[in-house]
């Protein structure tokens, strides 16, 4: 769990730094678009051989080596930033990451459930997530006030330190435990992680649950033009709405722990979804600092929910011989939806204004919510997560 928060880190400052650096030189929303965009594309194109990748291979090994090339990427930003190197070599960099980030997506989170016992996940991904969540606060937060005393190439620089670190701590991992195979058929298909989650009545709702909230309720990538255009604010206010979402989140985490489990986990993670979609209107409509903040603040709580309902949910029912294609195909759904939210915040901006594409995102996040519990009624009646058995892998 260190050793992924320590690589959230990572990118989390690139992505801060990138996106106000960026930003400041061009003062356009297309950019904001291109920075996730081309981080987006390397998840479609390789998802596949990814996800086969990590069912083939040492998930800890894996694991290791994207940490060390994302420290890697810092260097190179560092020296892009350093050199006052064209927009073109940013984006090519960014494009590395997210070959890196569609490698590591998969091989760490399914390197998780070989490693800790499966009545210890709900507990280990709640603690998972507060320490990424951490690291998103301490990141962004980081960015932002040293961008006030320093030049952002020193900020990339750091970035190789993370990475090293994060490679460490990747490799001192006991080694994961030998997992059952399935039909040789099964062992050479790169569609039964497709097949797997399209056929399951639980996994597919929730993920388009998330997917849609963070395609289109997202507002992340939209911080630097909202600090700069609607607040008014520096590097500094930046950092601190950087950080908010991650504050609710850490703090939704440790109310959490002191919570019974949820009985009926799925509706719940509707009713976030639709109060995240809420608070996001919100987020347009303010024109205040602190109510920003508190607003954020919401919506980092709110995603907590929806991450460990939908990674422990994950966990619970994919057999352990597919989880490397099933999780290539989930960072599609999810990680994917990151960095393609990015591009389209940035479009839907740069077409009908910030505040506008901020508060329709909202509306089609609570529209959606509506939609799911419609279609798939099976979600909101899903048992307690610990009660979740394995599902079958789908033939075809």
């Amino acid at each position: 769990m260190g050793a992924r928060s320590l690589n959230t880190f990572g990118r989390a400052v690139i992505s801060a730094t990138v996106l106000w650096e960026l930003y400041l030189r061009t003062d356009s929303t297309l950019v904001i678009a291109n920075v996730g965009l081309f981080q987006v594309i390397p998840v479609f194109v390789l998802f596949v051989p990814a996800g086969t990748l990590v069912d083939r291979t040492d998930r800890r090994n894996l694991s290791t080596l994207a940490a060390m090339l994302t420290g890697l990427v810092g260097v190179g930003l560092g020296l892009a930033s350093a050199t006052d190197a064209p927009i073109a070599v940013y984006y090519a960099l960014l494009l590395a990451q997210g070959c890196i980030s569609t490698i590591h997506a998969p091989a760490s989170a399914s390197l998780i459930p070989l490693i800790i016992p499966r009545e210890d996940l709900v507990r280990t991904n709640r603690i998972g997530a507060t320490l990424q969540e951490l690291s998103m606060i301490v990141g962004p937060m980081l960015a932002g006030f040293a961008l006030n005393v320093i030049s952002p190439h020193w900020i990339y620089a750091f970035i190789a330190i993370t990475g090293l670190a994060s490679a460490a701590m990747y490799r001192s991992l006991p080694k994961p435990r030998a997992i059952d195979l399935p039909a040789a058929s099964a062992r050479k298909d790169w569609r039964v992680g497709l097949r797997f989650i399209f056929a399951s009545p639980l996994l597919l709702p929730a993920l388009t649950l998330d997917m849609i909230a963070v395609l289109f309720a997202g507002v992340t990538a939209l911080l630097p033009a909202i600090a700069i255009d609607i607040l008014h604010t520096d590097a500094s206010g930046y950092g601190i709405l950087r950080a908010s979402q991650s504050a609710g989140a850490v703090s939704m985490a440790i109310l959490a722990g002191r919570l019974p489990a949820y009985r009926r986990p799925g509706r719940v993670l509707l009713i976030v979804v639709a109060l995240f979609g809420l608070a996001t209107i919100g987020v347009g409509l303010s024109r205040s600092l602190p109510l920003t903040v508190i607003l954020l603040v919401a919506c980092g709580a709110l995603d907590n929910i929806s991450v460990v309902i939908r990674l422990t949910l994950e966990q619970m029912v994919v057999p352990d011989a597919i989880r490397g294609r099933v999780s290539s195909v989930h960072y599609v759904f999810i990680g994917a939806s990151n960095e393609l939210g990015a591009a389209e915040s940035g479009l839907a901006a740069s077409l009908i204004g910030v505040a506008p594409a901020i508060v329709g995102g909202g509306a089609i996040a609570i529209l959606v919510a509506g939609f799911v519990a419609v279609k798939w009624r099976a979600l909101a009646t899903m048992p307690p997560l610990a009660e979740l058995k394995t599902e079958g892998v789908a033939s075809g």
